[in-house]
């Protein structure tokens, strides 16, 4: 009993790290960023849905907030065989990154892992197309902040 309930604190704990937000700096400006991800993405193969700023949407209406844009994307060959397990996952599809500036002036990357993102749905987290979005995240966004 004591194995069983170890060994499931252990996959829990394993599960817990694995989901999270991963927030990356970059030293250029916000819009560069974003620029250079969007190339990264589109130089990937995949499709940009969307590219939305944030900021430029709180001046329309006369509010201030720090520059941060947002990329929707995707690919169907990853996110088909997602929705394939659970169709719900349509509603986290496709990825997005926000790229944004923080208070003291420094700009990051943010996104969430796969696992976060499809978390509590009927998706195997062991499937090889989860680690592969996870992998497309990591890659794109080390390409947007990469000197």
């Amino acid at each position: 009993m004591k194995y069983l309930i170890a060994t499931a604190l252990i996959g829990l704990s394993a599960t817990q790290a694995a989901a999270e937000l991963v927030s990356k700096p970059s030293p250029k400006t916000v819009a560069e960023t974003m620029d250079a991800l969007e190339a990264a993405v589109n130089g990937a193969g995949a499709t940009v849905f969307a590219r939305v700023d944030h900021g430029a949407g709180a001046a329309s209406v006369d509010l201030e907030m720090p520059e941060a844009q947002l990329l929707i994307f995707g690919n169907p060959r990853l996110g088909t065989p997602v929705m394939n397990m659970d169709i719900v996952a349509g509603l986290q599809l496709p990825l997005r990154v926000l790229v944004h500036e923080a208070a003291d002036g420094s700009v990051a990357v943010s996104y969430e892992t796969a696992e976060t993102l499809l978390d509590g749905l009927s998706v195997d987290m062991s499937a090889e197309v989860i680690g592969r979005m996870n992998g497309a995240l990591n890659m794109l966004t080390d390409k947007a902040i990469a000197p």
